[in-house]
Parts: structure tokens; sequence; C-alpha cells
């Protein structure tokens, strides 16, 4: 018991740091404007999932940095619930709302999460990932036929560069995602 007290833990600061990236990359205008993401709060919260998913799942990859996860989540979760007070949800109604929003992020974090590998091997290719987004992010519109290619393509890029930056960074609240404006649209 005496040597949880010498364990380090997460500063605030490094979870806030790494959450306010997440939310910055996530809140983009390129998303909307060339990804064809809908800029609702459905829309952003969708992208909020898909980039915490990635980073949450980076940081699983190192049982150094576990507490960290376990930190930006609890922090993902009081501002959903933050959000969903000040858009006027009642006290009564926001257990209910959260439990769905959670439904929703583990449901679609284990589909991105699921689908990544196969779409890292060149032979397999993105489809069971780009059906993945299509069907969360787009919710099957007929824009997702050109966009949710792109967007698979962002998010096989942001894989390699959270893989490829050093967990010291991470745990010190600095994260690196791709611009997504240089990822190249899809030939349909």
């Amino acid at each position: 018991m005496i040597f949880s007290l010498f364990r380090r833990s997460p500063k605030p600061n490094t979870i806030s740091t790494l959450y306010g990236m997440i939310v910055a990359q996530a809140r983009l205008p390129v998303f909307y404007r060339d990804y064809a993401v809908a800029d609702t709060v459905n829309g952003r919260f969708d992208l909020i999932v898909l980039h915490l998913a990635l980073v949450l799942d980076r940081l699983a990859q190192d049982p150094a940095s576990q507490g960290l996860g376990q930190g930006v989540f609890d922090l993902f979760c009081t501002d959903m619930d933050d959000n969903l007070r000040e858009m006027g949800i009642s006290d009564l109604k926001v257990p209910k709302e959260m439990r769905r929003m959670g439904e929703a992020f583990y449901g679609r974090s284990q589909s991105y999460l699921n689908a990544i590998p196969a779409a890292l091997q060149p032979a397999d290719g993105s489809r069971a990932l780009i059906e993945a987004l299509t069907r969360n992010i787009y919710g099957g519109a007929p824009s997702a036929h050109a966009a949710a290619p792109r967007l698979a393509a962002y998010m096989l890029e942001a894989v390699r560069e959270l893989k490829a930056q050093d967990t010291a960074n991470l745990t010190a609240g600095h994260v690196r995602f791709p611009d997504p404006a240089a990822i190249p649209a899809a030939i349909v």
C-alpha cells in the first residue's frame, strides 16, 4: 500500500493538454469542408471519438502511459457531461445520454480499431475501415462514397504518426496528428 504513494500519476495539465489537442484536431474546418463530415453536434462528437480512440489505443500500448489514457478518457466523459448540461439536457436525462454516448464511443472505437490492422496491410485494403466510417461518421449518406476513403487514409496516417511518437513525449502532453489537408482526395 505504501508503494502507491511513490507511483507517478499523470498531471491534470498533461491530461487536459492531450484532450485539448484531440478536440482541436477534431474541430479543424477541413474535416467539415473537404471530408464532408456533418458540422453538427453528432459530427463533432464522431470526430472527437475517432481521434480519442486512436490516441487511447496508442497510450494503451505502453504500460507506463495507461494511467494517462484513463485520465484522458475520464476528462472526455466529464466534457461530454458538461456539454449535455450546457445544451439544456435535464439532470434526469444526463445519465441516460451519457450511457448512450459511452455505448457509441465503445462501439465506434471497436469497429475502427478492429479494421485498422487489415487496412495497414497492402494486400487487404481498407474496405472494413471505410465501411465502419461510412456507417458511423456519414450515416451511410451518398457523400460517403468519396469522403470515407479519404478519411480512412487520414486515420491510417494518424495511426502511423502516433506509433512513431515517443511515449515520453505523449506522457508529457505532446501529440502530433497528420495534416488532414495533406491527405489526397480518393480517386473514385
